[in-house]
């Protein structure tokens, strides 16, 4: 069941992607040669042709090439192994003397048709956002306790005071808070500058980190001998408390939290790979297919006790971030992703002549290489966590 929610997901996310390219690729006048869902061999291949729908199974590159009727049309194909799919369109890795070929039409409109799918896996996170706030609310950034004799309190925080910026950084949804310090931990030499709002009036506070003990870990000796040393743990702490419950508001604030929302998810996805470049976070706390899988199974086993609502709004959230996730990864200038052609065009921008076709084939072979060789390596983490569980 988690496998088959998993693929739903995913066929979504993947489908709203390829969209992007396949609507652009109309409106700019490209002729898409197929449209699919999945990897590997066809199962299933639909074409509408002059005399109506035609459908085969199994059909395979010959055939889809060959077939009478089927010249210059999309073919629509969902194919053996459910991750993944494509938009591919005429003249798009080779030269083609067409006036529908991806490659003879200008520079801007090859952009917009490259750039569209992220974009729509933007849109899909922001439409999902708008039905999980106009249902279950949104959640303001607002102090809910302030713990005596702590900065936080020495400095003039109180409870209900809404945090706007942390150190210039804006706030606008309350995990914003949480993942701040995540990606900036507190230390003791330097303040942070806090903006709240309070009765509608804006106050700049400033906050020195506290240094405090969180733990006494007694170091034990040989076995069965008595410990007589001890180790106390220290981090610092600002000292207020946050996590209101949600509210619900009217339709101007669940499209603007929505955008905060998917804000929110770019921005984490963002700052998530930057910690990974500079080594805070290990390549083996990346997760693949097989480990979303997983992470379904945890969500779907964690919620439905609460009902099957709260499972479709957890899942939904997670196909926010899923989205947002992937839609941020395309972008990355990666060849082979659409990130890299974005580069590519770019530069055709700047120099005001394309980059020669076979270099940028080579390029892009490259990265495909090395991007199938990722996966491999995430894949195989997956399964490793899963075996060592």
């Amino acid at each position: 069941m988690n496998i088959i929610i998993a693929i739903l997901i995913f066929s979504v996310i993947v489908i709203i992607h390829e969209l992007g390219h396949f609507l652009l690729a109309r409106f700019n006048g490209v002729e898409v040669t197929e449209f699919s869902l999945g990897m590997g061999p066809r199962l299933i291949t639909l074409v509408k042709t002059d005399n109506g729908i035609r459908i085969k199974f199994f059909a395979s590159s010959k055939v889809c090439e060959t077939t009478e009727g089927w010249e210059h049309k999309t073919k629509y194909s969902i194919k053996i192994l459910p991750f993944g799919g494509s938009c591919i369109m005429l003249g798009e890795d080779d030269v083609v003397e067409s006036d529908r070929a991806f490659c003879k039409k200008n520079v801007y409109a090859r952009m917009s048709i490259v750039f569209a799918g992220p974009f729509f896996n933007f849109l899909l996170a922001f439409v999902l956002s708008i039905i999980i706030i106009a249902v279950a609310g949104f959640d303001k950034p607002l102090v809910t306790s302030v713990q005596s004799g702590t900065p936080a309190e020495e400095a003039g925080l109180k409870e209900g005071d809404e945090i706007v910026k942390i150190n210039n950084k804006k706030i606008h949804i309350d995990r914003e808070i949480s993942s701040y310090f995540t990606f900036h931990p507190l230390e003791g030499d330097e303040n942070i500058k806090l903006v709240i709002k309070r009765d509608g009036e804006k106050i700049t506070m400033s906050v020195k980190p506290q240094l405090v003990p969180v733990e006494s870990i007694t170091d034990g000796l040989a076995q069965g001998a008595s410990a007589d040393k001890e180790e106390v743990q220290y981090s610092y702490k600002i000292g207020f408390m946050h996590g209101a419950p949600k509210v619900k508001g009217n339709a101007w604030q669940v499209l603007k939290y929505s955008v905060y929302e998917v804000k929110y998810w770019i921005v984490t996805t963002v700052e998530s790979l930057g910690m990974l470049v500079t080594g805070k976070v290990g390549t083996d706390e990346i997760a693949g297919p097989v480990g979303v899988v997983s992470m379904v199974g945890d969500l779907v086993n964690e919620s439905k006790g609460f009902g099957w609502s709260t499972v479709i709004i957890t899942l939904m959230y997670f196909s926010i971030l899923l989205s947002a996730n992937l839609g941020v990864m395309n972008l990355l200038p990666i060849p082979a992703l659409d990130g890299g052609r974005l580069l590519f065009m770019i530069v055709e921008v700047i120099r005001r002549k394309p980059i020669a076709p076979e270099k940028e084939g080579i390029v892009t072979m490259i990265g495909f290489v090395l991007l199938m060789a990722f996966m491999v390596f995430v894949m195989f983490n997956d399964i490793s966590r899963l075996i060592t569980g």
